[in-house]
């Protein structure tokens, strides 16, 4: 999610390997080329991964480590939750493929106020807050 204007990316995938995570990186690129991206991200294996570091670094894109164990730290963490809860939470699908449809249906039809509202991002007391109203987020 770009935390300036609440745009947000997805690419469903089976797994969370260090494979998807790249094909991830590859879109991500693909979407902003030309712009400084920088993404804020947890120290699950996938992202740590000597390939993604490698195809990360290729593009130009800067990978930022939250702590371990902080997930309250990460704005993506928020938005996921509410979505877990508003689309999984005591609900039964015919398939997972029906409840990633659903689930993604749900997160591409938030605006994107009510994105970086849900993430946490417009909170007063949002963490990285006087870092983003300091930085320039365009092409570079």
């Amino acid at each position: 999610m770009n935390l300036w204007t609440g745009y947000r990316l997805f690419l469903a995938r089976e797994h969370q390997r260090a494979g998807d995570f790249q094909s991830f990186l590859r879109l991500l690129h693909h979407h902003y080329r030309g712009w400084n991206v920088a993404l804020l991200l947890d120290a699950d294996s996938s992202h740590t991964a000597g390939g993604s570091a490698n195809l990360a670094r290729e593009f130009g894109i800067k990978l930022i480590w939250l702590p371990k164990r902080a997930p309250e730290w990460n704005p993506m963490d928020h938005l996921w939750g509410d979505a877990k809860d508003a689309i999984s939470a005591n609900k039964q699908y015919a398939t997972i493929d029906d409840q990633v449809f659903r689930f993604l249906q749900y997160m591409t039809t938030l605006s994107p106020w009510e994105a970086l509202h849900k993430a946490g991002v417009l909170s007063p007391k949002f963490w990285l807050r006087a870092a983003l109203s300091k930085t320039f987020c365009g092409p570079a």
